[in-house]
């Protein structure tokens, strides 16, 4: 059965190293036959969150920018991949941002299959666990349903394009066929 498979890229630089760790993902879980789409953080526009909270009595932002239609995008998915460069060990600050605006319906974002990329300069996975509990604080703690299916260390990488012919490109291929 095919699945609708969200990746929402939070790399700040366009084809950067946790970006290109995406593309190869969305390129396993095509060919093995599911529909991806991939959300730029870079290219939206994605206020903070007020804690106004409005939404909790209306499900909906009084905010008017793009966080909205990514949240809507997030309801509808199957399977979610979360993806991040590893700035002084958590996720960048957009990811957060979009995080935090999830509030007004995150209780809809149920029973999704979740995958975490990360990349960073650093050489050991074991410095990138807490922006892993980061992520299952979010997915697995608030989140009905939520699944973990797989993470991504892209460790080693600093400068653009440093990522390639490193094992974290055939495991985000790997994993993206094994959706």
């Amino acid at each position: 059965m095919s699945k609708n498979v969200l990746v929402i890229s939070a790399s700040p630089r366009k084809g950067g190293n946790s970006d290109t760790l995406c593309d190869e993902f969305i390129r396993g879980a095509k060919e093995a036959g599911n529909t991806a789409e991939k959300v730029y953080l870079r290219d939206k526009t994605i206020h903070f969150c007020t804690g106004c909270g409005v939404c909790n009595e209306t499900s909906v932002c009084v905010q008017k920018d793009d966080a909205a239609e990514i949240l809507e995008k997030m309801v509808s998915a199957d399977v979610i991949v979360l993806a991040t460069p590893v700035y002084f060990y958590t996720m960048d600050g957009q990811l957060k941002t979009m995080i935090d605006r999830t509030v007004p319906r995150y209780t809809e974002i149920r029973n999704k299959e979740f995958y975490y990329i990360m990349t960073a300069a650093d050489t050991e996975n074991a410095n990138l666990e807490k922006t892993v509990e980061s992520l299952r604080g979010f997915t697995l703690d608030c989140l009905p349903g939520a699944v973990e299916k797989g993470i991504i260390y892209g460790v080693g990488a600093w400068k653009v394009g440093e990522i390639k012919g490193t094992p974290a490109m055939q495991q985000a291929y790997e994993m993206g066929k094994q959706v």
